[in-house]
């Protein structure tokens, strides 16, 4: 009950829905970029929604399955293929024993969640079968997949229906051009007013540096800070702070440049102003925006945030609900 890695794509990782509760410790929660994709594709086959899956980061791997295993792929539009034969995404798909699964390159989204009958077998750390490769930790000997690596597979535990598919309303939409709503963060004051309201007005572009880390923006004018006596310990830099907790989702801006989104394998703390934080709700997309992408921030409200998380927790409920 394994698969081989003959290739393994540009950053494949094994990935549950995370670690919560170590992040003051300085693990971060690790886990699926897009919870809902990886949710989905696991519920589509039968397991439990936090099964360990395949995260497949702009190209999918090549795997051989030693036994006949049903498998779902959700998420970005990367196409997989079983010896060579097109198979369909958000849909339960059979990879019989000693064939292949492979992947076309992406056209829209930038991760794909594989999702294999029962679940990817590794150890648990800390609760949870996620990667965190900065840390070495879970996941296969806590990095990403190499070719060569055997993955074993949990038990089966229900019957998987071949055929199976997530509705059209809980397929995500992919596009060139994201909007992504941002709650004020507690250093947005250190902003000179004009040059926040320029922030939010321009567009700003992914740069190649667009990881489990965070997401760097680039073409956008630089941020002005308002002058100040720099409290002991911040530095000269402007954008630096006596050192603070990082939310995921925060956005900071060193030297006032390059914002920085920070993500699921971001660290938890240092010394750079955070001026807002991507809401939660829109924290999948994140995940699935591709380098040289655009991006417009739009300021919300705790009050819209909340809302919004509401309505991301009312399309989960509507996954795991659906017939």
């Amino acid at each position: 009950m394994s698969i081989e890695v003959i290739k393994p794509g540009l950053a494949s990782s094994i990935q549950d829905k995370g670690r919560e509760g170590y992040y003051h410790l300085g693990i971060p929660p690790s886990g699926g970029m897009d919870q809902r994709s990886l949710i989905a594709a696991n519920l589509l086959l039968g397991n439990h929604e936090g099964a360990a899956v395949i995260e497949c980061a702009l190209m999918g791997p090549e795997l051989r399955f030693d036994e006949t295993r049903k498998v779902a792929a959700c998420g970005a539009e990367m196409l997989p293929r079983v010896n060579g034969e097109a198979q369909p995404l958000n849909e339960v798909f059979e990879v019989p024993a000693g064939a292949t699964l492979s992947f076309d390159f992406v056209k829209a989204g930038a991760r794909l969640y594989l999702a294999i009958e029962g679940g990817i077998e590794v150890p648990e750390r800390l609760g949870s079968r996620s990667t965190y490769a900065l840390g070495s930790l879970g996941g296969m000997q806590g990095r990403t997949l190499q070719a060569g690596d055997i993955l074993a597979l949990m038990p089966l535990c229900g019957q998987a229906t071949l055929g199976r598919r997530l509705p059209a309303s809980l397929i995500p939409e992919f596009s060139k051009q994201y909007k992504l709503r941002v709650v004020p963060g507690l250093y947005a004051h250190r902003l000179i007013p004009a040059s926040e309201a320029r922030f939010y007005a321009e567009d700003w572009t992914v740069a190649s540096e667009a990881d489990r880390i965070g997401y760097r923006m680039k073409g956008g004018t630089p941020l002005s800070f308002i002058e100040r006596e720099p409290p002991f310990g911040a530095g000269d830099d402007p954008s630096n702070i006596v050192d603070a907790c990082y939310p995921i989702g925060s956005i900071q801006i060193p030297s006032g440049s390059e914002p920085i989104i920070l993500h699921r394998d971001a660290v938890s703390g240092g010394g750079y102003a955070m001026i807002g934080t991507v809401i939660s709700a829109d924290m999948d997309t994140v995940g699935q925006i591709q380098p040289h992408q655009k991006v417009r921030f739009l300021k919300v409200t705790l009050e819209e945030a909340l809302a919004a998380r509401a309505h991301y927790q009312k399309a989960l409920d509507q996954l795991r609900q659906m017939p």
